[in-house]
């Protein structure tokens, strides 16, 4: 059997009745509190509600398995419990349960004292053991009602959101890190292509532009070496295109010709060698004007090609316009390096140069990146302030994720470097209401206390904590608008459980 054993954190809450009568005899009382744990292990959370364990007297356990992976229910084919007191062990196994992630146990204990709960957890990786190391059992009802500890231990302002439904949606817990923050600058910046990212087709010629039936809008997907339009010069008094080719054309073949007569007169000592050199220098520049012209032109006019893959940016010209040799005529981006440029405040400017790493943030949907995931580098850090806003240049060049658009502008969170170190939480953690800022810190996986707590400087994806958590406290760190939601429904009760 492969077995992998973890140390693990354990927390165990006793619920009583909201309302209990206290008329009831003590031998019904047990069966009114529930004992909660809570524990965990390199991949799984196991929460688990039972009755108090009393000699002779069955207890139910419920159990629910998560995977830390997504806090969705564990796809375990099955699950051993052992309840080993007093040198006495107990065992009971549930394979292939109703409910994924939702074990039911029954077990009866024969000895009091104090003991140990383990739970082996069969995945396809083989198995796992999730252990509760300090449980009791209590020789009788009378025991187990005067032991303090069988009281309710509630946190105020909490709320009840349960396995079931933070199965159903993004949810997740874990615990706040302790890490380097340094000064986190806050600015905009314009998305802009690379300049090795896109290139400006021109053209070659004077002429009319023709698009002789190729559709070419902006955003239009190009090929390297795709036609694009032809630039036409026929029917122009001066500057037509057409007779120039012809005139190269012409030229080049007398030169070719008068070269070729020349070679056999001079085999016959006939002219001299500087006669055949002078025919052969006619020659190949003819020869070199008519290629030229004919790999760009062609009777018909100049035709304008893709030199690289990528879209239309910006179509420059329209259809029968006339241009000239050297003007725009498209702008053709590959879009996939781009330029964040973002001007930054004066009061920074001593922190500019310990900026290390970025995070960038869309403002249309919230969507971070940080420098990294885009393969990121700061390319150039303004020395002076312009003269037409006095702000700070800053460049940073990014790889496109797909998802940024030229022209568009996005939230610059700038990170320097620092040696202090600070209690930060993922901002999707945080509430805000009127100002003030919450999180709900984890009394047991299905019990939530809502805490105000004070917060420092922003990254965009971290936020300082200065008050109100301590490092060992687990907080939720995604759902906690739906906890929200669930605490101003009140639809639950906070005392409730789920074994009865």
């Amino acid at each position: 059997m492969n077995l992998k054993y973890f140390p693990v954190p354990l927390m165990i809450l006793l619920i009583s009745s909201c309302n209990p009568d206290h008329g009831t005899e003590h031998h019904d009382h047990h069966e009114e509190t529930k004992i909660q744990f809570t524990a965990y292990n390199q991949n799984h959370e196991l929460f688990a509600e039972a009755d108090p364990f009393i000699t002779g007297h069955t207890s139910k356990i419920m159990t629910y398995l998560s995977s830390l992976s997504d806090f969705k229910p564990v796809s375990a084919s099955a699950v051993t419990l052992k309840m080993t007191v007093s040198g006495q062990t107990r065992e009971q196994t549930i394979e292939n349960p109703a409910q994924k992630g939702k074990f039911s146990f029954e077990v009866k204990p024969e000895k009091s004292g104090n003991g140990t709960l383990e739970f082996i957890v069969k995945t396809d990786t083989g198995n796992e053991i999730i252990i509760v190391p300090e449980i009791k059992v209590y020789s009788s009802d009378h025991e187990a009602d005067e032991d303090p500890e069988v009281h309710s231990h509630t946190a105020a302002n909490t709320t009840v959101f349960t396995k079931e439904q933070s199965w159903k949606i993004d949810f997740s817990t874990g615990y706040p890190l302790r890490e380097s923050f340094g000064q986190a600058i806050k600015t905009t910046a314009r998305v802009q292509p690379a300049l090795n990212d896109e290139m400006l087709v021109t053209a070659k010629t004077n002429g009319i532009v023709s698009f002789s039936g190729n559709i070419i809008l902006e955003g239009t997907k190009l090929s390297e070496g795709q036609p694009l339009l032809m630039i036409k010069g026929s029917g122009f008094a001066e500057n037509n295109s057409a007779v120039r080719f012809t005139e190269a054309q012409n030229n080049y073949e007398q030169a070719k010709a008068d070269f070729d007569r020349m070679k056999l007169l001079a085999s016959g000592k006939i002219v001299s060698d500087r006669q055949l050199m002078e025919t052969k220098t006619q020659y190949e520049n003819a020869r070199t004007v008519y290629e030229n012209l004919r790999q760009n032109f062609s009777l018909t006019g100049q035709t304008v090609n893709s030199p690289i893959a990528g879209f239309v940016r910006q179509l420059l010209v329209e259809n029968g316009q006339y241009v000239e040799a050297g003007q725009p005529l498209i702008l053709i981006s590959q879009n996939r390096s781009l330029l964040l440029r973002a001007e930054i405040q004066q009061k920074y400017a001593g922190y500019l140069s310990s900026v290390t790493t970025a995070i960038i943030r869309k403002v249309e949907d919230n969507k971070t990146f940080t420098l990294e995931e885009l393969k990121g580098k700061i390319l150039s850090v303004g020395k002076a302030a312009t003269n037409d806003n006095y702000l700070i240049p800053l460049t940073i060049q990014v790889n496109n994720p797909g998802s940024l658009i030229p022209g568009s502008f996005v939230e610059l969170y700038l990170k320097t470097v620092s040696d202090a170190e600070v209690l930060t939480i993922p901002n999707q953690a945080i509430i805000e209401e009127q100002g003030r800022y919450s999180i709900f810190v984890q009394v047991t996986p299905e019990l939530f206390e809502k805490r105000e707590i004070k917060t420092g400087q922003t990254d965009g994806i971290r936020t300082e904590v200065i008050s109100g958590l301590a490092d060992n406290e687990r907080i939720v760190t995604k759902g906690a608008v739906m906890i929200r939601l669930a605490q101003s429904t009140g639809a639950l009760d906070a005392h409730s459980g789920h074994v009865h």
